[in-house]
């Protein structure tokens, strides 16, 4: 409908230049620019223009410059007048719905899954960086914020028309992966995720907090960490062994949870592998005198020029720091596929860490570091306080999906639908997954904001599986038509007959997705998609409640609703896959 708003737009605009050049108002054309909205009642019209802006330019009240227009139009072009009113000082169009539903629903059935899809970033290839774990521990809730938001703006990237990539970084080495593994050595009596039928992730995220509260105890453990960390560097063949061993438990099992969650990869990379590219740049960098070596023989940047401090790239031991290896990574990327644009997900705390890396990366030349956007997220809480690894106080991400599976198994089995939904685990499970990406991702990503198990899975209200479950209600009512088929064989479709107010919305929700599509996709906001699923499924649903659609006499009236139904369900279908809810058709 974005097309039918702009034209109005130009034409109301050309018809105000037109009334100033016969008042003798000195003004260019491109001082009229037209507010579009929506009026608050669909009885005053599908699309307002408010005039206020046009009172000082006009010098007239907006109330006057309105009825000028009404009489430009009279004189002008009267045809367009069935369509024009006025409300104070608005002017309200109603638009020809006929038209714009033919067109929508044949736009939906021709491209089906790609409906909604746009050509915003066509011929660019854009790398999306999500996820990135460390091999000490464990998914929790705030990566699965992180999975479901990257995961999310990648398919939305896609569906704009962007050569994709999806890379995640493991942080396989630093002094936190030195914890873990100190912790075992001391601790772990060679026992093994296998031996103790831990789930391996686990296995190792129970030694980190095992480090931590043993430090509390022993002064030294820090200073251990840190000594097997310069021992990791040097190359010790006994310390490399247990890196090794340890990484593989926790990569594989995190690579479960990925599997679970529906969460996939292009490409990985390890910071164990770029962490010395990141240094020699740093190196070749102090050489041309872009950075400065303190006393100690620490290199640092000066950030004066953005305003900030300065930096230390190189500790006095020749070892790196998280921001050495990311510049290391970035330029391995590069190299490797040469994006036009790299999108981090990384939580908000790291914006400091992000303005850093991206300065110095333009500094040491290299232009592509002009178009590296931090996608910067809030926190997630939990109702009762902030979640803490070391402490081991996190939601773990494999726990909570569980937890979701169980109670949506539990609200099915209530309802008595275990019969129809055949398989129980595998929907719950769906159920789970669509809880669990929608609440994360319906809430705007720079938010901070708090999750509850329990609200997330609601059958009713704002979430996942309500959504789910009008997917599948409506699924159920095109079996029906479909056993009744016969009845209707002689009904055709014709969109002059779906005059409802309630079908006028849902043509007008409809045609506004691929431009929904496209805005979700420039602001990287999977939020967008989750309200406008939301909206979607509120006006259906009470249309559903309010129409007979298979009970009308007129045979041609029931094809018509059908017809509308189907792209319905296809555009909540194209909408779930944007933010990660599974479509069920029965539930």
């Amino acid at each position: 409908m974005n097309d039918i708003r702009l034209k109005w737009k130009n034409k109301l605009e050309d018809a105000l230049f037109s009334i100033s050049n016969l008042n003798g108002i000195e003004i260019k054309r491109e001082q009229i620019d037209l507010i579009v909205e929506t009026p608050p009642d669909p009885d005053m019209g599908d699309i307002a223009f408010p005039l206020f802006s046009l009172a000082r330019i006009f010098r007239k009240n907006p109330v006057t410059i309105a009825s000028d227009l009404i009489s430009y139009f009279e004189e002008n072009d009267k045809d367009s007048l069935s369509f024009i009113n006025t409300a104070g000082p608005y002017i309200n169009i109603k638009i020809d719905i006929s038209e714009l539903t033919g067109r929508v629903i044949e736009g939906i059935n021709a491209s089906g899954s790609e409906y909604g899809n746009t050509q915003e970033y066509k011929n660019q290839k854009v790398m999306v960086e999500f996820s990135c774990p460390n091999t000490n521990k464990p998914l929790h809730l705030g990566h699965l914020r992180n999975d479901s938001i990257g995961m999310s703006v990648s398919r939305l990237m896609a569906a704009n028309g962007a050569d994709l990539q999806k890379v995640n970084l493991i942080n396989d080495r630093g002094i936190h992966i030195c914890k873990s593994m100190l912790a075992y050595r001391k601790f772990g009596n060679n026992t093994t995720p296998v031996s103790t039928g831990i789930k391996s992730d686990h296995f190792v995220g129970n030694y980190y907090v095992k480090f931590n509260t043993w430090a509390k105890e022993y002064t030294e453990a820090e200073t251990e960490a840190r000594n097997m960390l310069k021992e990791w560097e040097s190359g010790s063949p006994e310390v490399t062994k247990l890196w090794e061993t340890m990484n593989e438990w926790t990569i594989s099992g995190i690579k479960k949870t990925y599997e679970k969650t529906g969460i996939s990869f292009d490409k990985y990379y390890f910071e164990s592998k770029t962490y010395k590219e990141g240094r020699s740049e740093v190196l070749k960098g102090f050489e041309d005198g872009i950075f400065y070596k303190e006393n100690d023989g620490s290199i640092w940047a000066d950030l004066s020029e953005i305003n900030l401090d300065k930096k230390v790239l190189l500790r006095s031991d020749g070892t790196s720091l998280y921001l050495t290896q990311d510049i290391g990574t970035a330029i391995a990327r590069h190299r490797d596929w040469a994006f036009e644009r790299l999108i981090y997900v990384v939580g908000s705390e790291q914006q400091y860490h992000f303005q850093v890396l991206f300065y110095i990366l333009k500094k040491l030349g290299f232009k592509w570091a002009e178009n590296l956007p931090h996608l910067s997220y809030g926190m997630v809480n939990l109702p009762d306080g902030k979640m803490k690894s070391r402490e081991g106080t996190v939601v773990d991400g494999d726990d909570l999906v569980e937890e979701l599976t169980e109670i949506a198994k539990g609200e099915i089995a209530a309802k008595g639908r275990t019969s129809e939904v055949k398989n129980l685990q595998k929907t719950s499970e769906a159920v789970a997954l669509g809880a669990l990406n929608y609440f994360l991702l319906q809430i705007s990503p720079s938010k901070d904001m708090i999750f509850d198990p329990a609200e997330s899975i609601s059958f009713s209200g704002n979430t996942g599986p309500y959504l789910q479950y009008m997917g599948a209600r409506i699924s159920s009512m095109l079996r029906k038509y479909e056993d009744r088929r016969d009845e209707f064989k002689e009904g055709n479709f014709n969109p002059d007959l779906l005059i409802l107010e309630q079908e006028r919305e849902l043509i007008k929700i409809l045609s506004d997705f691929p431009e929904l599509v496209a805005e979700a996709g420039r602001e990287m906001n999977p939020s967008l998609i989750c309200s406008y699923l939301y909206d979607l499924s509120k006006n259906f649903s009470r249309y559903y409640h309010d129409t007979p659609i298979l009970q009308d006499e007129n045979r041609d009236i029931v094809v018509s609703r059908i017809e509308l139904v189907r792209s319905v369900l296809q555009v909540l279908k194209n909408a779930f896959y944007l933010v990660g809810i599974p479509f069920l058709d029965r539930m």
